[in-house]
């Protein structure tokens, strides 16, 4: 697969086609799902998140599109996509590496990696220092086993853009 590109401006237009897809499945949501949606949101990146931002650059762990992305988008909260889908904000990323250390993901090329972002389901999605992606097998936080699902953040993120665009026309979320 070719790579995309990581940019503010490639990043506002994944923003904007995938709050398009959620606000498109909204208005019949309640009818179809029994219950009333949550907030669902891609939020744009506030002063405080691009200060987190900066933050998580300096972090030993960090990476370049990881970078631009926390500078763009504070975070991704989409709890009526298929089971949720959310990726953390930088603040809550380096919390999280703050009070639980690195994660160990075996297979990476770099084999540590901060937790980037969770399903309701509780499954982990780490990015290891070189940027791929690779989410748990289980929602256990002992649990040690990862498959790699992107080999960096773009290409994850246009695989949530599918699926929320494919949730949002058929109901079935796809593999994320």
């Amino acid at each position: 697969m070719d790579r995309l590109p990581c940019s503010a401006a490639w990043l506002s237009r994944w923003r904007a086609e995938a709050m398009d897809a959620v606000n498109g499945l909204l208005p019949a949501f309640e009818a179809a799902h029994g219950h009333r949606p949550g907030t669902n949101e891609v939020r744009v990146a506030g002063e405080e998140d691009i200060r987190a931002a900066r933050a998580y650059g300096r972090e030993l762990l960090a990476f370049g599109d990881g970078i631009t992305f926390y500078e763009s988008i504070g975070e991704v909260v989409l709890p009526d996509v298929g089971k949720g889908c959310f990726l953390h904000s930088a603040r809550d990323v380096l919390h999280g590496l703050a009070e639980r250390g690195p994660v160990f993901v075996p297979l990476a090329d770099d084999p540590h990696g901060m937790v980037i972002a969770s399903n309701g389901e509780g499954l982990r999605y780490v990015a290891d220092r070189g940027g791929a992606i690779h989410r748990s097998r289980s929602a256990s936080p002992d649990e040690g086993e990862f498959d790699r699902i992107a080999d960096g953040l773009p290409q994850f993120l246009d695989r949530l853009g599918r699926c929320v665009v494919t949730f949002a026309r058929t109901g079935a979320v796809g593999d994320l």
